[in-house]
């Protein structure tokens, strides 16, 4: 069997095995989950992508890896793994954690698409043993992390309505504490000229 054949077939069976597992066992539990954490969740996922950075690192790739192939793969994981990282840093500011969401998963999803555009193009599975140990990561991490980008993405789309309630929610409840605050000052400052005018009297 050529290993073109045999990259084929690990590709394949890679996405079938990771759907057959996330159907059953991931999905219903983001699906349990509010939509914040399900998103932090697949943000967590994609932060190890700084991995990525392997693909140009001398011996452990094959020397005969096209470096077309290999630099533009290692810097895309690098930038969302990094994109990934800051949004669970920013994940209690609610407007940038939903933006960089947004931008680790499109920046991704990219990623992925023209690797395999590039892989075609250069016939990678024909060469697929110059991939070395880094093998692995195009059968056994990138299926699970397209399919999470997919499920991420049509979530932020759906989810639209349900951030703007939450944001509106979060903004009202602001106004209600500030004016709160403000209606507890009021009544100090008048009842503290009452109690003054009062000892005047």
């Amino acid at each position: 069997m050529s290993p073109e054949t045999l990259f084929q077939i690990h590709l394949v069976l890679g996405y079938v095995a990771w759907l057959l597992c996330f159907s059953v066992y991931v999905l219903p539990r983001l699906r349990s989950m509010n939509r914040l954490e399900a998103q932090r969740v697949i943000a967590t996922i994609h932060s190890f992508r700084f991995f990525g950075l392997v693909f140009i690192l001398p011996g452990v790739v094959g020397p005969h890896l096209p470096s077309g192939f290999a630099t533009f793969a290692a810097y895309g994981d690098f930038a969302t793994g990094v994109l990934a990282i800051l949004a669970l840093v920013t994940v209690r500011v609610r407007p940038l954690f939903w933006l960089l969401v947004f931008a680790f998963n499109l920046v991704g999803a990219g990623d992925i698409l023209v690797d395999y555009y590039h892989a075609t193009q250069i016939g990678l599975p024909a060469m697929a043993g110059e991939l070395g140990s880094t093998y692995a990561i195009p059968i056994i991490y990138v299926p699970l992390l397209m399919i999470t980008h997919i499920v991420a993405l049509y979530w932020l789309v759906r989810s639209r309505p349900e951030t703007d309630r939450a944001l509106a929610t979060d903004a009202a409840a602001a106004s209600i504490r500030s004016a709160a605050v403000i209606n507890d000052v009021a009544w100090r400052t008048v009842m503290s000229h009452t109690t003054t005018d009062v000892r005047t009297l």
